[in-house]
């Protein structure tokens, strides 16, 4: 671990962090810290900042209780700037809006990023504001029994295409899969948020029973 006296604060004594989502990878705010707002942000797992307008130190959520919990703080390699990683409880920007960064400035059309946040939220979209001949709106507004009819289709089509060792087939029926069970979580208000934090629950007790068996 790298110590704190290693890193470089600017003459203002401030060093940049920009904070990123756990989950989605997203890049939530860019703050900063100094060497105090630093030490409570370790000390206590939560993210604590110097605002430059107002002078003084704040408490990511202390008033919204929108708290940032810290996964890990990253320096680079010239150790004057730092990336956060951190489980949100709410919204990270004061507009109540999931990311400050939310003003498109270009966008390649050609080398548009994917990912499974961005197709949660074409769904979420979509059924938010239909649009006519919609195979995603025609799910919802079928329901959660025809939607549950898919993703055991789904389920069946995956299996069959594993036990013939089709491995392009396997990976096509996994993205059916896995589309389809987006539209359920949405369906049942379950976000990726919700999945990631069981996932990294078990992942906990699983190394929990790795060292106990170790011993």
């Amino acid at each position: 671990m790298l110590n704190i006296d290693k890193l470089k604060f600017d003459e203002r004594g401030l060093i940049p962090a920009i904070v990123v989502d756990s989950v989605t990878k997203k890049v939530l705010t860019l703050a900063y810290m100094n060497r105090e707002s630093l030490e409570i942000s370790t000390e206590r797992g939560l993210t604590c900042f110097f605002s430059r307008s107002r002078g003084e130190l704040w408490l990511k959520g202390e008033t919204s209780g929108n708290y940032q919990h810290i996964v890990s703080i990253t320096a680079d390699c010239d150790n004057d700037a730092l990336v956060v990683v951190v489980e949100k409880d709410g919204p990270a920007c004061h507009l109540g809006t999931d990311s400050c960064f939310t003003n498109p400035v270009y966008e390649s059309s050609e080398l548009s990023e994917f990912s499974l946040e961005g197709l949660y939220d074409l769904i979420r979209e979509r059924r938010e504001n239909p649009k006519e001949g919609s195979y995603t709106n025609y799910l919802f507004d079928k329901g959660i029994d025809k939607i549950l009819k898919k993703v055991g289709e789904e389920c069946t089509e995956v299996i069959i295409a594993a036990k013939a060792d089709d491995k392009k087939e396997t990976v096509y029926e996994i993205a059916d899969l896995a589309y389809h069970t987006l539209v359920l979580m949405l369906e049942m208000g379950i976000s990726l948020e919700d999945v990631h934090r069981e996932l990294a629950s078990r992942h906990v007790i699983d190394k929990k029973v790795k060292q106990e068996k170790m011993t």
